[in-house]
């Protein structure tokens, strides 16, 4: 009878357990149960929960985070699996048509705005078509594409509505269509 008690505890995706994630994602919303963004976070805490999560456990809970997961697209349209790997503090503001790839990595601290995509690169000259790896302290804008096996350095702003499809250094502004890197280090880039 032990073996079917449900271990709360287990990792979230942070090596911590379920519960706490779930407090300190809470945290970070004014109004947590109002704000659809905290609940695409809890989804996708319960669906790394339920990844790492044992049998006879394991296959119940996936099917429950399969339907949350579909409810919570249908209602605020956002995405994002629970194979990403997303670092502590990570930030959804203003979280509605967000879509963030099962093979993205994002760092701590990271805040995304809403109607972000970070995906694959559907080139089809290019072999390399993997998913941005993201790092610490970036803040992305409102309408941002991140595509393709991208490198967004520690620290760098990603402007609303760019699309970046090369790597952008840490410390670094990049805005645009396709992003170019404006700032760098605190000093203006020349034209």
């Amino acid at each position: 009878m032990a073996s079917m008690i449900i271990p709360l505890r287990r990792s979230a995706g942070a090596k911590k357990g379920l519960i706490k994630s779930l407090r300190e994602d809470s945290a970070r919303y004014e109004d947590p149960w109002k704000d659809p963004a905290y609940w695409t976070m809890a989804v996708y805490r319960f669906g790394r929960w339920a990844m790492e999560a044992r049998a006879p456990v394991k296959p119940m809970a996936s099917k429950v985070y399969g339907g949350l997961r579909l409810a919570l697209e249908l209602v605020t349209h956002n995405t994002i699996h629970r194979e990403a790997k997303i670092g502590e503090g990570f930030t959804l503001l203003h979280g509605g048509s967000v879509h963030i790839h099962p093979g993205s990595v994002i760092g701590e601290r990271v805040t995304i705005m809403h109607e972000v995509t970070l995906g694959t690169n559907t080139n089809p000259q290019r072999t390399d078509n993997g998913a941005p790896v993201i790092g610490d302290d970036v803040f992305i804008g409102a309408g941002a594409k991140i595509l393709g096996p991208v490198r967004i350095g520690d620290g760098a702003v990603i402007a609303a509505n760019s699309l970046v499809l090369a790597d952008v250094p840490a410390g670094a502004t990049a805005a645009g269509v396709p992003a170019r890197i404006l700032r760098f280090n605190g000093r203006d880039q020349a034209s």
